[in-house]
């Protein structure tokens, strides 16, 4: 168990540079990473109208939206799927897990099994843990889970960036604030990628 002391200390500290701990002593300290001002969630009005209380994934503009009454909603910036894994559609929210554990898919340890085979039995929740502090499971009626994911992430350069196994993250601070507003069987769009315009 992640206590809050421990979980901000690892939201704070430096990114690591992978180096070994003899190496480490040598090098200057790592600058850290400065999330950019227009990654923070701020409050818009919406271009087309939504019902709500429900979640808004726009993958051209890496955007994900709150929707609030009266055509406005909280914008967040996210890292969303590789084009040729990000899958469009309608879901509902079918589970939320604070800290989840992971399993990477049959599809991504037979694509990179160099990578992900080592984590076929699952890896614990926790700070290192890709699905970071909170995840949204999608679901739909005809397939049920359908592996697709909100979750968070403790690597906040993979934001605004297409780089995912096809779900959307995140920074971890974000996606407590999402996750504490989102409902179980919550509507969520993600749009397809195209050229149109962004959302708001």
């Amino acid at each position: 168990m992640i206590n809050r002391r421990d979980f901000m200390a690892s939201a704070l500290a430096t990114c690591s540079l992978g180096m070994s701990p003899a190496l480490a002593h040598q090098a200057a300290p790592a600058a850290p990473y400065v999330l950019p001002k227009d990654h923070l969630p701020v409050k818009v009005r919406l271009r087309t109208k939504f019902a709500p209380g429900e979640i808004h994934v726009d993958p051209n503009a890496f955007k994900l939206y709150w929707t609030l009454p009266r055509g406005r909603a909280i914008r967040y910036t996210v890292g969303v799927g590789r084009t040729d894994l990000y899958e469009a559609g309608t879901f509902y929210v079918g589970a939320k897990k604070e800290w989840p554990s992971w399993t990477p898919t049959p599809g991504m340890i037979a694509r990179q099994p160099e990578q992900y085979a080592k984590f076929a039995n699952g890896m614990p929740g926790g700070v290192n843990n890709p699905l970071g502090a909170r995840a949204l499971y999608l679901f739909t009626p005809e397939r049920g889970d359908t592996f697709l994911r909100i979750h968070g992430t403790s690597d906040p350069r993979t934001i605004s960036a297409a780089v995912s196994n096809g779900c959307a993250r995140l920074v971890n601070q974000h996606v407590i604030e999402l996750y504490n507003r989102v409902s179980m069987g919550t509507r969520v769009v993600l749009n397809p990628k195209t050229r149109r315009g962004s959302i708001s």
